[in-house]
């Protein structure tokens, strides 16, 4: 069968994967406020089943909360399975299994007839959002040359943003459908990029690194000369590739107990808490928060109805364009001042509209604006425009650093023989404070109101602090020599990237010998010499 061998065509198909989560997160943001949703799944005086009325409260903050959360907690669950099924079945079939099970959560939702079969529908989607979440930047990571891999496992999160803005689109134009139609269509709709991605894998190699872990050294060699060697299986940088990944596995397999155990062992403990941190703290910025829960934040700002839906969706394309940056640059940027900086604004933000909102705002009415109860805080006039600003800036911020960042930067800091085990549990932490937060932020809103903002800005200068002193930096390095750096104990803020060696070696400008010296990262040469 024919096979893509570009690059950024087989990170096109793979990261559709992203999108997934991003369609599910928006199909919700987009439909919580609507009379339709609000109604139908009503628990104020009037009650299921669906009715016209105005009055309608919908879910409580906790229910709602619980609904919301039912996907995250299935991504948490099948992150973790992902692990074994990506190592037993291949990169490429654990993210097919995924989309199938995507259709299915798909189908249960959109036929929903109340909140216990939509949290069930949103619980099965979250398996397959967890299972392509934790595996499709570790198979694109694989394929990847070391100065283009920040570029397409990056390209997750641009696949996130996109599947977030189009269907936030497609869901606010079913919100003027009658009836449950209303939100039906949306979630039935969300199936078709699972299709698409199922049928498009079909053409897109395995990844030469798992092949080589399970002996299959004649498929390895052709991926690497498909992908890297452009069809010439004699190109220096396929044959150091070759080269390296057999002398990485043959340390590992006399070296190495590939238990999960490992993670836990204190040679790999350090990465392991990296791992998990970059995805904890992903969550803790409150972007996600912002995305599902956007139209109750704007709505305490004094925006409703149709206003206040297009006025969310403005943050949507900002978190599109403006991931586009990182994509472009971040090889060369590199992960730490993408954390760092990353960081310090979204503090900045957080905290601005925590200000803004303590000393303009007052609490709303009893029930809440709008007879939504988590919109329990108003702010008005231009003070409210300036929390709408602040929005948006802190989207901007988060855009071009944590956003692609977080999910580039778990792949790389792994050995070959748990990456995907590793990656699964570093993705799970991601989906379980995921989890936590999608539930306990409604009722945080009507309890603790606008320090919520304060929260979130501790949470971002914390991360701040902690990237700077524990993050090395992984751009421009293979991911052997990553290993390398790890097992030399390189103090995380004296690593730095190393982009133009490496891109030398890849164009194959050395002969081999010398190609791999400059492969080598600094932090790796500087150890070379010392020993020497």
């Amino acid at each position: 069968m024919y096979q893509i061998g570009n690059i950024y065509g087989i990170t096109a198909i793979a990261v559709i994967g992203g999108g997934l989560f991003g369609f599910d997160i928006s199909s919700m943001s987009a439909i919580l406020p609507t009379q339709q949703y609000r109604c139908y799944f009503n628990q104020g005086p009037e009650g299921p089943p669906f009715t016209d009325s105005t009055d309608c409260s919908g879910p409580n903050a906790n229910v709602q909360g619980g609904i919301t959360a039912a996907m995250p907690g299935g991504s948490f669950l099948g992150a973790l399975v992902s692990g074994y099924l990506t190592d037993k079945l291949g990169r490429k079939r654990a993210i097919q299994i995924g989309c199938m099970i995507w259709i299915i959560g798909s189908i249960i939702s959109c036929a929903s007839q109340n909140i216990g079969m939509l949290i069930v529908g949103r619980f099965i989607n979250g398996l397959s959002v967890g299972i392509c979440s934790a595996q499709v930047p570790v198979y694109v990571s694989e394929l990847a040359p070391p100065s283009k891999r920040g570029r397409v496992v990056g390209s997750q999160q641009w696949a996130i943003t996109w599947g977030i803005l189009i269907m936030y689109y497609v869901s606010y134009g079913c919100t003027f459908l009658d009836g449950p139609t209303a939100f039906r269509v949306p979630w039935a709709l969300q199936m078709i990029p699972a299709i698409i991605l199922a049928i498009g894998l079909l053409f897109l190699p395995e990844s030469p690194r798992w092949l080589a872990r399970h002996d299959r050294w004649e498929e390895t060699q052709a991926v690497l000369t498909l992908v890297h060697g452009k069809g010439d299986p004699h190109s220096p940088f396929v044959k150091l590739e070759m080269d390296e990944i057999k002398q990485m596995i043959e340390f590992e397999r006399q070296n190495a107990d590939v238990s999960v155990t490992e993670l836990f062992r204190p040679r790999m403990l350090n990465r392991l808490h990296i791992g998990i941190f970059t995805q904890v703290w992903s969550q803790l910025t409150g972007m996600n928060v912002m995305m599902y829960y956007i139209t109750y934040v704007f709505g305490m700002a004094g925006l409703s109805g149709n206003a206040n839906l297009i006025s969310s969706s403005i943050q949507y394309v900002i978190n599109v364009f403006m991931t586009i940056p990182a994509l472009l640059f971040m090889d060369r940027w590199g992960r730490r001042p993408m954390f760092v900086i990353g960081a310090v604004f979204m503090a900045i933000w957080m905290f601005t509209n925590a200000g803004l909102m303590a000393s303009y705002g007052h609490p709303a009415p009893p029930g809440g604006l709008n007879n939504i109860a988590e919109q329990s805080w108003e702010i008005t006039g231009a003070p409210s425009k300036a929390v709408i600003a602040c929005t948006y800036l802190f989207v901007a911020s988060y855009a071009p650093t944590w956003g692609p960042a977080s999910w580039v930067y778990p792949p790389e800091v792994f050995p070959l023989r748990v990456r995907g085990k590793a990656v699964a549990l570093t993705t799970s932490s991601n989906w379980i404070f995921n989890f936590a937060l999608s539930y306990f932020v409604p009722p945080a809103f009507v309890s603790i109101k606008w320090k919520v903002y304060i929260v979130f800005g501790v949470f971002c200068t914390a991360m701040a602090i902690h990237t700077f002193f524990a993050f090395p930096e992984t751009a421009g390095k293979t991911l052997e020599d990553v290993e390398e750096m790890f097992l030399a104990g390189v103090p995380a803020w004296k690593t730095k990237v190393d982009y133009s060696n490496t891109r030398r070696a890849e164009k194959g400008v050395l002969d081999p010998e010398k190609a791999a010296h400059f492969e080598q990262s600094p932090e790796r040469r500087e150890n070379a010499e010392m020993k020497a």
